[in-house]
């Protein structure tokens, strides 16, 4: 199934601005494709981890890998009712540079009827240089949401 760009869209404006967690932190969406996602953190001081050097905190960088990977899968599955992480394997490589915008991109790479599987990267120019890669595993809710109660 393909989605159009429009739905594709809508669904990173909705994972950036809609989720308080990613709007506080400034995540923002660059962009997506059927199976692959950007999105972005902007430097701020108050994401810093360690003032001494002015390093963002993992913890930014872990919000922005685990909210990419979700959007790629969602881009790939299709009119999924919602996904949960299974699992997120991080695995930092070196520290972000002090005063840079982190971007992260993910690709889900298999799909089956109830699993998704990404990687991803966050890097300030090259992903070939990244601060910190991820592989998860996402859960596809493909049944209805269900009604309210009356």
């Amino acid at each position: 199934m393909t989605i159009d760009q429009r739905t594709l869209t809508e669904a990173g404006e909705r994972m950036t601005q809609g989720t308080p967690q990613s709007a506080s932190l400034g995540i923002r969406l660059v962009s997506v494709e059927p199976g692959v996602a950007a999105m972005a953190v902007t430097y701020r001081d108050d994401l810093v981890g360690d003032p001494a050097t002015g390093v963002l905190a993992g913890g930014v960088i872990t919000t922005l890998l685990d909210h990419v990977c979700g959007l790629a899968v969602a881009s790939a599955a299709g009119p999924v009712h919602s996904t949960a992480t299974l699992d997120l394997r991080i695995d930092y490589m070196r520290a972000a540079e002090p005063g840079r915008d982190i971007i992260a991109r993910a690709y889900c790479y298999k799909l089956t009827h109830t699993i998704a599987f990404v990687r991803a990267a966050a890097f300030e120019d090259a992903e070939d240089d990244p601060v910190a890669t991820a592989q998860g595993a996402f859960v596809l809710n493909l049944t209805a949401p269900k009604a309210p109660d009356p």
